[in-house]
């Protein structure tokens, strides 16, 4: 019998439970997939803890790679032994399940199962935030933050691919290689010097045209004060905890400044839009302009050992778990 990862209660790593899962035939539009690679992402912490709240008891993750096992009735846009992989759909902690045939995507033969598992989320994140939230042109000046981490990993090449300079932060020192590697312009790192002073140094004053910041807490404050008049913050996660709340006040006078908090899958409802981002996505890994290192795996009953990584910030890059 299958086996999934479950939580019936909110809480730390030790609340993820290997249990067996019974898998029905699928229905109307459904298909049944194995999955071969699953992705680990920082929202899943989020479910985890309940920041975001899912309804309990619940599988958990939300994004993978498969194999389709059987075609309910009426799916003709896909076949048995078709590899796929998905992103939005709650449960992805399993071995196999049942999914809407119109939530997958088709994977090209070059692409494997790993490395899409690994990028297909935050792949299609930066697709949006490089391309629909603040569309990148050649001269603008980024900020990110977390730019070791797996979106980081991706926008550093993808936004230089773009013409922008990117100054990416990072915790320390160690960590400091991927970005450089990546092609950021400069690197800095916060455990060490103060990035809104380092900011204005590089601008001559000016500050940047957007702050990407998944952190929260930690940089929110940092990231305004970076920004250009009429830059942008775009805050898309919280990994070192809620941010304080921002005054509208603050954000008007001489810089009139935005910010904006987008959820991917508020640009990829459709499947016209989440099929144009997966092909953004696509294209960019097969013409080499982003580069995916191996993932870090773990085997998925070990879900628990990857989360407490995470949360230390012990990762660089992606990480995987092998059903």
């Amino acid at each position: 019998m299958p086996h999934a990862i479950v939580i019936h209660e909110t809480g730390g790593p030790e609340k993820l439970r290997w249990e067996e899962a019974t898998v029905p035939a699928p229905g109307p539009g459904q298909v049944r997939i194995r999955h071969t690679a699953i992705g680990l992402n920082f929202i899943d912490v989020y479910h985890r803890i309940g920041l975001y709240k899912l309804p309990l008891p619940t599988g958990i993750g939300q994004e993978a790679a498969a194999v389709v096992e059987e075609l309910g009735p009426g799916v003709t846009s896909l076949s048995k032994g078709d590899r796929v992989v998905y992103t939005g759909l709650i449960g992805a902690y399993s071995q196999e399940r049942l999914v809407p045939a119109d939530r997958l995507v088709k994977l090209p033969a070059d692409i494997d199962d790993a490395t899409a598992a690994a990028v297909f989320l935050k792949g299609l994140t930066v697709d949006v935030l490089v391309r629909r939230v603040f569309p990148l042109r050649p001269g603008h000046t980024v900020l990110l933050h977390a730019a070791a981490g797996g979106v980081g990993s991706l926008l550093v090449p993808w936004a230089k691919s773009l013409g922008a300079t990117v100054i990416a932060t990072v915790g320390s020192k160690e960590k400091a290689t991927l970005p450089k590697a990546n092609g950021a312009d400069h690197v800095l790192v916060t455990s060490e010097e103060n990035f809104v002073t380092r900011v204005k140094e590089i601008t001559s004053g000016r500050g940047v045209d957007v702050a990407y910041d998944s952190v929260g807490k930690d940089t929110v404050p940092g990231s305004l004060e970076s920004l250009a008049s009429r830059g942008w913050l775009v805050t898309f996660g919280q990994s070192s905890g809620s941010p304080a709340p921002i005054e509208l006040s603050a954000l008007g006078g001489a810089r009139s400044l935005y910010v904006t908090r987008p959820s991917l899958f508020a640009y990829i409802p459709t499947r016209p839009e989440l099929e144009d981002s997966a092909a953004q996505l696509f294209n960019v890994l097969e013409k080499g302009i982003v580069k995916v290192a191996p993932p870090r795996k773990f085997a998925l009953k070990d879900a628990a050992e990857a989360h407490r990584a995470l949360e230390a910030r012990q990762t660089t890059g992606s990480v995987v778990f092998t059903p």
